[in-house]
């Protein structure tokens, strides 16, 4: 070679090849089991006192006398919280008509009673117990 460098060898000096290596790394995974857990659940019971409000419905029944002649059957009605339910009979003139004999009214009141009861709640309450295996070889890698 000269003192230039250049980018073709020269012609009286042989060509010279070095060879390069790389390594590669492969890389996998596997499971192994190193241990086991085993989970029992059993059922608690505990009281507990509860507090909590009942609603009841009472019911007035009050008959009220009508008398009043009708020319059909009046339909059950409701009226200011008061459901009525007419009775009629016929009854005997030169001719016969519908009379609303009675209504019966009934009114709904509502109430609220607080209540305290005892009860028996369950629940469930986890054990959990690690079971060593025996104990695994160390990882060698794979041969190629």
């Amino acid at each position: 070679m000269s003192g230039t460098p250049s980018d073709k060898p020269a012609l009286d000096e042989p060509e010279v090849v070095v060879p390069l290596a790389a390594e590669e790394l492969a890389v996998t995974k596997e499971r192994v089991e190193r241990a086991k857990v085993r989970v029992t659940t059993k059922v608690v019971e505990h009281e507990e006192r509860v507090r909590l409000a009942l609603e009841h419905d009472d019911v007035e029944v009050v008959r009220v006398p009508v008398d009043r002649p009708v020319s059909e059957r009046p339909a059950i009605r409701e009226e200011e919280g008061t459901t009525i339910i007419p009775l009629v009979e016929e009854i005997l003139v030169v001719e016969t008509r519908l009379v609303v004999r009675e209504e019966i009214h009934i009114r709904r009141k509502r109430r609220v009673e607080p209540v305290e009861r005892t009860v028996i709640l369950h629940s469930e309450e986890a054990m959990v117990e690690r079971e060593p295996l025996s104990p695994q070889p160390p990882i060698e890698p794979p041969e190629e």
